[in-house]
């Protein structure tokens, strides 16, 4: 038994007891003594605190200054005094004059006696003390008595004896005695649990025997020539020996580390975190090929289980690790260039990217060659000999090659140099040693010496070919790396080279077709703009990177000096958006001959748009039965024959639901300007002191949707405003909302003095995305306002003698803008329109001459009935007005108003091209001629 003892005396666990025990006792001793004295602090400092509040309240009870400044002070104030130190547990309260003599006191021996120390008392000031002196020790308090007037007349002073105060902290030792007796107690057996775990789990080891193991645990973990780490179930590193280190590369403060956070490779992160069990797992970290075993610990003591990770470095597999690591690495390359070549379908970005994929990892330096038809998009011929290629592109390790820049022409005439003979024979040719292909250094003797004594020492040529057709050339150099191609080498160039052509060959043939309808829809778009006094106009038009839009604008002359500004967009991209982007525009043209308000002419394309979709979907689906059912084989099985377009898209493919469309109509006369919309974006409105607005426009649906109606909306521009139409494909993109850009476009439009054209470069250099994802059409109109001595009116009474006023009038107001020589013209005109206003219209009528461009003629009444040309028998006795208007007329039309009709006429302003009548015509007699 005392052997036991002594054995746990001299443990581990004794001496951690014996050591818990004497820091309890400290400490419990500490916090005791350290009681007593906060216990002693705090009954001095509530006897201060009693003290003064007792003065305090004293020296401003009521009455005091009188009862001083009476004939007995003593007789009047010492019953009160007793009767408060009473009342607030204080030793004495004494009232004292000025000198400190007392008026009373607990002590009646004391009253007439002086105080010490009142100094600061006498001064005005309030103060508290620990008085040692006679009568005896006390915590005291001073206030001065104040008379109504703030002088001090007097003095309270107030306190606890100390002996009193010692009292009340001797009251609460037997609590912290017993307080600290209990904490003694708890913490002497809280040391001996511990001792007593602790003696368990060291089976009552001392601290010599423990040293010893672990001398021996440490010595046999970091000697034996097998890596082992232990990693616990939070993914931190618990341990590591000398050869995990060694092997993994492992920084100097791995332990309690996160797997991920060691800078392993992810595959070994991955294999380390995973938590599955292994076993000779063989794996690639880094240079090193490790066998690899992973067992999981047991749970202990609740806690959850790690894992024990064993590395073997299997040295004798070196050369299998070698080609492993150059199949994984090749594999690799040729994954990134499956995801890096063709990103975009650009042909010489593409030959780009296949030059930079392989550089380093493959080849020092890389060089891709075109044919030219090739980069301009166009079908390279099949078959033949070529001699010569377009460098597309060039990539390498530095930039001081010897090779030939981009845009050089390559020429191959040496049929034995690898380049010619990799073309020759349609597949890869490789070049070991360049110092001995003598048809390479044949071809080019200066080049190749240059070459040579740079470096290059090895060269794989691979044709690029797709569906057969050869499209170039790439070659892979070898400088810096010593190793010079091999056949794997060879293999894999040509697997490269043949991944990429067919992203070469796409992107010629989208260039292609890009360029097509490039072509097409450039044609389709206007090329000149009208000659107009209504607006001072500039353009943009931008196709799109990724495929040529259906977006479109025009400017369109209308009598009266009008001007129809459109905008216009169709969904989709292609020849397709692009073909049917010109028929929109011509119907529009077409519809804008009948002077239609915009909302009904967006009505009569809504329908005209209906039709060719209804006929076109007819057309497609007319090999079926009456009842639109597709005719059967006989078998019921109701199959179409090897032509039939899967999924009915040739009956789909030419629709034009979708468009959208915004025509806006502008009157210099009146300066108000109409407009309608089918589902575009309303224009932006620039009034003339630099505000930008977005007139609120009716909600249209777009064009082939059917079914409802287009509503119009009409404000005045004042003088010197800014009309700017535009497609949605400048304000929105993916990368920016639509209203983004709308705030955009409104602070780049706001610049002021800012021409038309200015304004365009202004609002694409701010908006335009690099690469635009849809096409953008922008239209800036500068409206004008005609001067009122360009225009001249008149009111027509309904009466057969006004038509010779009026034409009077006229000749009058054409010989004050110097057009005497079309006056006759004019003459005849008015006189045969006018006359034909009051025989078949009605009230108002009304004569406008318009000096313009040309000189316009307009007669308006309140009938909606529309004159037509017809040819006169020459047994009719009229008929003929309307013909003559035609004749003598550069133009002529009519157009619907609210309140009637304006049949209007053009005139050049020089009389050059006036047609001269054989003989002088009697106007007078003219006007009777029926139309």
């Amino acid at each position: 038994m005392s052997a036991r003892l002594s054995r746990g005396a001299h443990s581990v666990a004794g001496q951690v007891f014996a050591l818990q025990a004497v820091i309890v006792l400290l400490l419990i001793t500490a916090a005791a003594l350290a009681l007593v004295f906060q216990a002693r602090f705090d009954s001095q400092r509530d006897a201060r605190n009693r003290s003064l509040a007792a003065a305090e309240a004293f020296a401003h009870a009521p009455g005091l200054p009188e009862a001083l400044m009476s004939h007995d002070p003593t007789a009047a104030l010492q019953p009160l005094a007793e009767a408060a130190r009473r009342a607030s547990g204080l030793d004495f309260i004494a009232v004292m004059d000025l000198r400190g003599v007392r008026y009373t006191d607990s002590r009646p021996e004391l009253i007439g006696k002086r105080a010490s120390d009142i100094s600061r008392a006498v001064a005005g000031e309030s103060f508290t003390q620990v008085f040692k002196g006679q009568p005896s020790d006390a915590v005291r308090a001073v206030v001065p008595v104040r008379n109504a007037d703030g002088e001090v007349i007097g003095l309270v002073g107030t306190g606890i004896e100390v002996e009193n105060v010692s009292h009340a902290v001797e009251a609460q030792l037997p609590l912290l005695v017993g307080a600290t007796a209990g904490g003694l107690l708890l913490g002497t057996a809280g040391a001996a649990l511990v001792s007593r775990r602790l003696l368990h789990q060291t089976r009552g080891l001392g601290a010599a025997e423990m040293t010893r193991m672990n001398e021996h645990h440490e010595a046999v973990l970091h000697a034996v020539r097998e890596g082992v780490l232990i990693i616990g179930n939070d993914q931190r590193l618990i341990l590591a020996n000398d050869e995990a280190r060694r092997l993994l590369d492992l920084p100097q403060d791995a332990e309690e580390r996160h797997v991920g956070d060691l800078g392993l490779d992810p595959r070994t992160t991955e294999l380390l975190a995973s938590g599955r069990v292994v076993t000779d797992h063989v794996h690639l970290a880094g240079d090193r090929l490790l066998a690899v075993n992973v067992r999981p610990t047991m749970a202990y003591a609740g806690r959850p289980a790690g894992r024990v990770v064993t590395l073997r470095d299997s040295t004798e597999l070196a050369s299998v690790s070698g080609r492993a690591e150059v199949a994984r690495s090749r594999l690799q390359l040729l994954y990134d260039a499956g995801v890096r070549i063709g990103t975009t379908l650009d042909v010489a970005r593409t030959a780009e990217e296949l030059s930079e994929v392989a550089v380093p990892r493959f080849a020092d330096f890389v060089t891709v060659e075109l044919l030219e038809p090739v980069l301009r998009g166009d079908e390279p011929s099949r078959g033949g000999v070529y001699t010569e290629m377009r460098r597309a592109a060039i990539s390498g390790i530095r930039s001081d090659s010897p090779l030939q820049p981009v845009g050089d022409l390559i020429r191959f005439e040496v049929p034995t140099a690898p380049m010619a003979a990799a073309l020759d024979a349609g597949h890869a040719v490789l070049a070991a040693d360049l110092n001995a292909a003598m048809g390479w250094r044949a071809q080019d003797s200066q080049g190749t010496r240059m070459a040579l004594e740079y470096g290059l020492h090895s060269l794989i040529s691979v044709p690029l070919q797709a569906r057969g057709v050869v499209l170039g050339m790439a070659n892979f150099w070898r400088a810096d790396t010593p190793e010079p191609f091999d056949g794997e080498d060879l293999s894999f160039a040509e697997e490269l080279g043949a991944r990429a052509a067919v992203s070469i060959d796409n992107a010629r043939r989208f260039t292609r077709e890009h360029a097509m309808a490039v072509t097409l829809q450039r044609s389709l778009l206007p090329r000149v703009l009208p000659d107009q006094s209504a607006v001072d106009v500039a353009y943009r038009y931008l196709p799109a990177k990724a495929g040529v839009g259906g977006d479109w604008f025009d400017v369109i002359q209308l009598p009266g000096a009008r001007v129809a500004l459109v905008v216009g967009d169709v969904v989709g991209h292609g020849v397709h958006a692009a073909a049917t982007m010109g028929r929109l525009r011509t119907a529009v043209h077409n519809f804008s001959t009948l002077d239609l308000p915009p909302d009904e002419l967006l009505g009569h394309l809504d329908e005209l748009i209906n039709r060719i979709d209804q006929d076109e979907a007819g057309g497609a689906g007319g090999a079926g039965t009456a009842d639109g059912s597709a005719e059967g084989n006989g078998n019921g099985s109701g199959g179409g024959g090897e032509d039939a377009e899967p999924d009915g898209r040739a009956g789909r493919a030419s629709s034009v639901t979708g468009a959208t469309c915004l025509y806006a109509v502008y009157d210099p006369v009146s300066g108000r300007c109409r407009m309608a919309s089918a589902g575009h974006p309303g224009p932006a409105l620039i009034r003339p002191d630099g505000r930008v607005e977005f007139p609120e426009l009716p909600a249209g649906i777009p064009l082939g949707v059917g079914g409802m109606p287009f509503e119009a909306v009409e404000f005045e521009l004042p003088e010197g405003s800014r009309l700017v139409l535009f497609t949605d494909g400048l304000v929105e993109d993916r990368d920016r909302d639509f209203d983004s850009g709308l705030r955009l476009l409104a602070e780049t439009l706001s610049r002021p003095g800012r021409s038309p054209e200015e304004a365009c470069s202004d609002v694409l250099a701010t908006m335009l995305f690099p690469v635009p994802s849809d096409d953008i059409a922008l239209l800036v109109a500068d409206t004008r306002r005609l001067e009122a001595d360009r225009i001249a009116e008149w009111e027509v009474p309904v009466e057969h003698s006004a038509v010779s006023r009026v034409r009077n009038a006229g000749s009058a107001q054409l010989v004050e803008w110097g057009l005497e020589d079309i006056a006759f013209t004019a003459e005849l005109i008015l006189s045969e329109l006018v006359t034909n206003a009051i025989r078949y219209g009605s009230a108002p009528v009304g004569v406008r001459l318009i000096r313009d461009r040309s000189l316009i003629c307009e007669v308006s009444d309140g009938s909606s009935t529309s004159p037509h040309l017809r040819y006169a028998a020459t047994t009719d006795e009229g008929g003929r007005g309307l013909f003559l208007v035609a004749q003598y007329a550069e133009r002529w039309g009519t157009r619907y108003t609210d309140r009637g009709k304006v049949i209007w006429a053009e005139l050049p302003l020089t009389g050059g091209a006036e047609p001269q009548p054989p003989a002088p015509l009697d106007l007078e007699a003219l006007e009777d001629l029926a139309w």
